[in-house]
Order: structure tokens, then sequence, then C-alpha cells
């Protein structure tokens, strides 16, 4: 025997059962700790991975309302662009040509510069209407289409990301009312 061994069998109540009843005490505090231990890795893992992705979405929202006012700035240029007939254009001396190339010339730039920073236009061809992403602004005849497609794009959405900058605001073809004269109800 060494002299611990001897020092337990000399003390009174240190028995195989005590030394048992310690070992087990032991164990289970080292079992607690190293739960409280992976526990607390793993908060550590959810803070860091949180912190990263809040982090991420804040580089790329944080210019949400810049983005907005230049979406409002591009919508300008289009109007613009919009305003003058292209037979006006091809009659103007070459002047004004020039000053109406260099107004698209800028409004590409600026769609182009919004693109690179994840501001992107919402793509309405021959989309059904999606409240998430369109608003609308009125119901028209079909014109061909069937109910809830867009039939014209009044204003243009844009997503950053992959949030909602501003709604498209769209006229949607509504569901065709019979002819006048005819009812719904066919009781005689």
């Amino acid at each position: 025997m060494n002299d611990n061994e001897d020092q337990m069998s000399d003390q009174p109540g240190n028995g195989a059962g005590d030394v048992h009843a310690v070992i087990a005490a032991l164990q289970a505090e080292a079992a607690d700790l190293k739960d409280r231990l992976l526990r607390a890795l793993a908060e550590t893992e959810n803070t860091r991975r949180r912190a990263e992705r809040d982090r991420l979405e804040a580089s790329q929202y944080a210019v949400t309302r810049f983005a907005r006012d230049m979406v409002a700035i591009a919508d300008n240029f289009a109007r613009a662009l919009a305003a003058l007939p292209p037979e006006a254009l091809e009659a103007a001396d070459p002047q004004i040509k020039a000053v109406i190339e260099g107004v698209e010339v800028t409004e590409r730039q600026l769609l182009a510069t919004l693109e690179r920073h994840g501001v992107k236009p919402i793509d309405t061809d021959g989309a059904k209407f999606d409240p998430n992403l369109h608003q609308a602004i009125a119901e028209v005849a079909g014109e061909g289409k069937p109910a809830g497609a867009i039939v014209n794009v009044v204003q243009t959405g844009y997503v950053i990301g992959d949030r909602l900058l501003r709604p498209a605001m769209v006229t949607v073809a509504r569901k065709d009312a019979p002819p006048a004269g005819e009812t719904l109800d066919t009781k005689v």
C-alpha cells in the first residue's frame, strides 16, 4: 500500500464506498463542466456567425436610403427621354441631339453604377402581378393577357440584394367582364 491508501484507510468512514462516491461526484462535476463549456463554445460560435451576418447585411444594405434617392433621379432621366418623340429627335439640330445623347449616356451610367452596388430593376416583362414586388395602381382591359398579368409599368421597381427597395407601379389585367346585355345570372 502507498501512503495515500494508508491515510485513507486510517481515517474513519473512508471505505471503498466513500472513494467511489467521491469519484462519481468528481465525474459528475467534470461532465457538468464539460457540458457548460460546450454550451459556451456553441453560444460563442452562434454570436460570431450572427455578428458576421449582421456585418454583411449592414455593408450590403447601408446604401438603401441613398439608393432610393438615386432611383428617383434615374426615373427623371427616363421620363425626360420618353418625353421626346423619336421624330422630333430626328428633326432636331446636331447640338440638341448631342444633349439628348449625353442624357442617355448619363442614364445608362447611373443604372450601371446602381447595379454594381446591388440595386437592380425588377423584371416585369411577361410577369404576373406579385404583391411582394409590384404595386397595382389600376386594373385595365387585358389586351389579350390573362387576368392578373402586368399590362403596363408606370414606374420601375428596384431591389437591393434580395430586399425590395421600391415596388414597381403597374397596371394589371382584370378579368374580362361579360359583354354588355349579358349577365352571369341566367335565371328566367
